[in-house]
């Protein structure tokens, strides 16, 4: 199994944004999770395509966009052509889910389904064969910062035995509230992406992302 750091860049500092990208790559971190907010479906409006394709050519990582929109099968082709590598898709928020991730493949990239933390992991079940990754949100999504919310650990670990029972190669990420004194109890609950925002951007990027991934290659 691969273990995969994503820093958040809603965390980063926008006006230093191509060097801090570089000193998480340089340090290991494979992914950059770009959150996509709509003040819809989540309270907040954070960046969208445009910024998506800016920053695309100026690094190497997969770019792992997060669309935390109301029907957000109306973006897909867009975030698709500006360089997203990952889509996820919340559960909550497609009115067809299963033609939401249908689309995202027919547009060439790989698939993820995000459930929040209200919602019962058993609800991901119908969809885990055009699934490539499962995104569960470990705080409320929408806002940067917030406390890791400790029931889903076993959320986490329910998903896990879910992935494995179905025999598919599904990577589990985990959002939300991670930081270097607990990251260790959710990679032990079944993830093998983090995504981390202050955790990473909260200070120097470099140090933080080596000192995040060396709790991740424990995994390995």
């Amino acid at each position: 199994m691969n273990y995969i750091l994503a820093p958040s860049l809603l965390a980063a500092d926008f006006q230093c944004l191509a060097e801090q990208m570089k000193q998480t790559e340089e340090n290991g971190a494979k992914y950059l999770h770009f959150d996509v907010m709509d003040g819809m479906f989540v309270p907040s409006i954070s960046f969208g395509v445009p910024v998506l394709k800016s920053i695309k050519g100026a690094t190497n990582q997969v770019m792992d966009v997060h669309l935390m929109v109301q029907e957000p099968i109306r973006y897909v082709k867009d975030f698709a052509q500006a360089g997203a590598d990952i889509i996820t898709v919340h559960l909550e928020a497609c009115s067809d889910v299963e033609n939401t991730l249908r689309e995202i493949k027919a547009c060439g990239k790989k698939t993820g389904l995000s459930i929040c933390p209200q919602t019962e992991a058993e609800e991901l079940l119908p969809y885990l064969d055009l699934t490539d990754m499962i995104l569960v949100m470990s705080v409320k999504p929408g806002f940067g910062g917030q406390k890791f919310i400790v029931e889903s650990l076993e959320k986490i670990r329910k998903v896990r035995g879910m992935i494995e029972k179905s025999g598919q190669a599904i990577d589990l990420e985990v959002d939300g509230g991670i930081y270097q004194e607990n990251v260790e109890e959710v990679l032990k609950a079944g993830a093998n992406i983090i995504v981390a925002g202050s955790a990473v951007f909260g200070g120097n990027p470099g140090e933080n992302t080596r000192v995040m991934m060396e709790r991740l290659k424990q995994y390995e």
